[in-house]
């Protein structure tokens, strides 16, 4: 969707939004909008029990000049805060996206100067964001299923909202390609696909690609991620995105994503009923992959490394086998108890090579890792765990401020002691319990001293089985926003 930005609306402009905050009816400025046709919507708004609640929206269509019809909507903002405008933002596009309206303008002089430059900003985000669609495969769209909107008009905004519409315009671009990764199905991407995706999306934008493939790997004794990859046919990649922001020099941090970019749970097959959902299983590198392409495209001034462990999980005959050792990178044995729990596998080695090539400070990795999280926390919160505290409260923020919420979970050396193995370094999976802790206690233990190190389980977020304030139903982005504002709260001077 395209956005612009006006100082007054179009005299000929037939659909019209006005942001109305919380119990302000009566304090909406209507503009050139005549008494009575103020009123009729007015009547509209009360009949519908409309008070200006975030993302409410009312329609009507009232008399314009020269006997011409205006659409007219109201939408809530709330008390209008950022997340509110988001909120309603996204609201605005929903109801119209399938129409047959094809542009509207949103007049923010109706509030009177409430809404800052950055909540109107996160309003045009939210309507772009809840724009994106797949619909690539689908040959027979009835035309009234089909996208008509394309144009979103600000007219009335704050000084510094265009400008802060460029940043904000950046992670929306980031979300469509996150969006696009776990959205597409497994035949279409897969390791090599991803990294040829990506690759080609990200071109011209001042990023640094690299790729190593299973040859180059096996040299530097992954043997870890190569063990999850060994059972398919597609060969795994590790793709190396870099951003120097700040010039030249070692990253002050990393992204390290699982692209898992099918699960079948291996030997230890999972369930027929939904496994189709597994090809989202690759959701922690779509989300670095996305947050990367942000942060060029707004030209972010820090130095940032991501790197996304590529496989596909598959019951081959040369597949792991429970009870198999493999050989990590970094030199610890573990032993395999479950070929399902592949995705740490695929990180630890990941996390390992980033370390010994790059030496960050600071690691974030993001993994749709265990379906426990799921359980402890359903599709609300992504799942935080970190072994430096200000780290945690730094994310927690930026989750906070983004709207990718976090909740912060222990780490413990009665947790870790859980998955120690009697033939082995460690086992990779633990007891039922604390299934979500054990996996991170795992990963933990290939942290190097002095490197804060935070763990984010995104398992219930990358995928939505109902709409959201800024996505309609299945892939969400989660995991971009919440990056790109870690990183311009924290690594940005």
């Amino acid at each position: 969707m395209h956005i612009e930005f006006s100082v007054t609306p179009a005299a000929d402009a037939s659909v019209l939004a006005l942001p109305v905050s919380k119990d302000g009816l009566d304090r909406v400025a209507f503009g050139a909008i005549d008494a009575a046709a103020q009123a009729l919507a007015l009547g509209a708004a009360r009949a519908a029990r409309f008070d200006g609640e975030a993302g409410a929206v009312v329609d009507a269509f009232i008399p314009a000049s020269g006997g011409a019809v205006l659409h007219l909507l109201l939408v809530g903002i709330g008390n209008g805060s950022e997340a509110d405008h988001e909120r309603a933002g996204g609201a605005l596009t929903a109801r119209l996206l399938t129409s047959g309206v094809t542009a509207v303008t949103a007049d923010f002089s109706a509030l009177g100067g409430v809404s800052s430059s950055q909540a109107v900003a996160r309003f045009a985000g939210a309507a772009v964001a809840r724009a994106w669609r797949i619909d690539t495969y689908r040959t027979r769209l009835p035309e009234k299923q089909k996208p008509t909107l394309k144009a979103l008009t600000i007219a009335g905004a704050p000084d510094g909202a265009a400008a802060a519409w460029q940043a904000q315009h950046a992670v929306t671009e980031g979300l469509a390609l996150t969006r696009t990764l776990v959205a597409e199905p497994p035949n279409v991407i897969y390791p090599v696909s991803f990294v040829e995706r990506v690759t080609a999306d990200l071109d011209g934008l001042g990023l640094e690609i690299s790729v190593l493939g299973e040859a180059e790997m096996a040299a530097l004794g992954m043997g870890a991620l190569l063990g999850v990859s060994q059972g398919s046919v597609r060969e795994g990649q590790l793709l190396v995105i870099k951003w120097n922001g700040k010039g030249p020099g070692d990253p002050d941090l990393a992204l390290v994503g699982k692209g898992v970019t099918f699960d079948t749970g291996g030997i230890s097959l999972k369930p027929g009923p939904g496994m189709e959902d597994m090809k989202w299983d690759m959701g922690g590198a779509g989300a670095v992959a996305g947050a990367m392409k942000a942060l060029a495209l707004r030209k972010a001034k820090a130095n940032v490394i991501g790197v996304c462990g590529l496989v596909e999980n598959m019951p081959d005959g040369n597949a792991q086998r429970p009870g198999d050792v493999v050989t990590s990178m970094s030199g610890q044995t573990i032993e395999i108890l479950n070929t399902d729990a592949e995705g740490r596998l695929v990180l630890c080695d990941a996390l390992t090579w980033v370390q010994q090539n790059h030496r960050p400070k600071t690691i974030v990795d993001l993994a749709t890792l265990t379906g426990a999280m799921i359980i402890s926390l359903g599709n609300e919160h992504g799942g935080l765990f970190a072994n430096d505290d200000g780290l945690a409260d730094q994310l927690l923020a930026a989750g906070r401020s983004s709207g990718d919420l976090l909740w912060r979970f222990p780490l413990s050396d009665a947790y870790n002691k859980l998955i120690d193995s009697p033939i082995a370094d460690m086992k990779n999976v633990g007891p039922r319990g604390a299934g979500s802790i054990t996996a991170a206690q795992f990963l933990q233990r290939f942290i190097d001293k002095g490197v804060r190190w935070a763990h984010l389980d995104i398992a219930g977020m990358v995928w939505a089985d109902k709409p959201g304030a800024t996505f309609d139903k299945g892939a969400t982005g989660y995991g971009v926003r919440l990056l790109d504002r870690f990183v311009a709260d924290n690594f940005e001077a």
